[in-house]
């Protein structure tokens, strides 16, 4: 095993922290209190290369691993986690699907500018469209309706819960054309925001990552040209299941970042308090509590690399996706938890941070595949 990471990775992980720290940091809390979208942070992620990471520099991205990208990642996500998943979903679930599933025409019209996370200097990313209000965890169960009118499809139904919902210039949207065909009568189009009959709903007032727009978008009778589908009919499910296995590797990372923000301030903290003439961090009980969570934060990292190590060298990463997933997520949701405990009364108050952490850290164990989905993946895999 050869856990050395390259000077290049190194780079990549200072770059994204001088980010956090220098462009992220600054305005965070208010950013989260008032759920305002990080669009100055999402445009300098642009200028950095971060948008299209791992895709090819042909079409724009720059052509770096997913080993780069998870460190990138965990760096971002211990300060700002609602800039972070905005560069999750665009990386994982939307510029990676249309680089290994789309056609040469959707990769020069749509895939160029999403790495670039720019068009015409405008702020041009991507969202994910495929939960609904009946169709969580069961994904197969698409109420969303294409019907073939032959050179084009008629869009229409709602989405829920869309991570880029109003900032999005492009939509990927799961949609049935078949449903006596069920899972295999789903597909999967390239929807463009400003077309007719799209309609963004109200943005939802959430617990955590509320610098994040998440919000609802219904399709009316919307026409969806055919070549705008990815992929033979019925690959929807497929390129769903396929594209959401390497986001889960991107959510790992941003849990990660957000145990390890904790961590770090819990830490730094624990040796400026003093409590009955110390440091709290010479208190045994405090001590143990920083002892577990730098051992769960060193395990779910390991986790993390292993899944993107795996990815980059073409093996089979589902397996260790899923686990990276659900251990770095509870990961995040304990050490956050004992940060607060850490700092006590200040943990509990905003201008300390480690409490929107906390906040932030509850929907990894949610999005992109809940825990309880994790352990069904897991289950079956070491189960065959």
């Amino acid at each position: 095993m050869d856990f050395q990471i390259s000077d290049e990775q190194l780079m990549i992980r200072q770059a994204a922290r001088d980010f956090a720290r220098l462009d992220c940091l600054p305005g965070v809390i208010e950013r989260d209190e008032h759920q305002i979208f990080p669009r100055e942070q999402v445009l300098k992620l642009s200028d950095l290369g971060f948008m299209g990471m791992m895709v090819d520099p042909e079409y724009g991205g720059s052509g770096l691993d997913t080993v780069s990208y998870v460190l990138a990642m965990e760096e971002i996500s211990k300060v700002d986690a609602s800039t972070s998943v905005c560069m999750s979903v665009n990386n994982s679930l939307v510029c990676w699907g249309l680089e290994f599933f789309g056609s040469e025409e959707q990769k020069r019209k749509y895939l160029h500018p999403l790495a670039q996370g720019r068009k015409d200097g405008n702020l041009y990313i991507g969202a994910f469209l495929l939960s609904e209000p009946e169709a969580g965890s069961d994904a197969s169960s698409q109420h969303t309706t294409a019907e073939d009118k032959g050179d084009h499809y008629l869009l229409n139904g709602t989405k829920n819960w869309i991570t880029n919902g109003s900032s999005a210039s492009v939509y990927l949207v799961m949609a049935q054309t078949d449903p006596t065909q069920g899972s295999k009568g789903i597909n999967t189009f390239i929807v463009e925001k400003d077309q007719p009959g799209v309609s963004v709903g109200v943005k939802e007032n959430k617990m955590g990552i509320r610098g994040s727009d998440t919000h609802s978008i219904s399709f009316s009778d919307v026409k969806v040209p055919r070549i705008n589908r990815i992929g033979d009919h019925g690959f929807g499910f497929t390129f769903a299941m396929k594209t959401l296995a390497g986001g889960r590797i991107g959510i790992a990372a941003q849990a990660l970042g957000i145990a390890s923000g904790a961590y770090e301030l819990a830490l730094a903290y624990s040796k400026q308090r003093k409590a009955f003439g110390t440091e709290i961090a010479k208190h045994q009980a405090i001590q143990f509590k920083l002892a577990d969570m730098a051992t769960r934060i060193e395990a779910a990292r390991l986790l993390c690399l292993k899944s993107a190590w795996e990815k980059d060298n073409g093996q089979d990463y589902g397996l260790s996706s899923s686990m990276a997933k659900v251990f770095s997520s509870e990961t995040a949701m304990w050490v956050t938890t004992e940060a607060v405990q850490i700092l006590g009364g200040y943990g509990y108050v905003k201008e300390y941070h480690v409490e929107r952490l906390m906040r932030d850290a509850k929907i990894t164990q949610i999005y992109e595949g809940t825990s309880e989905v994790q352990r069904m993946v897991i289950s079956r895999q070491i189960l065959k």
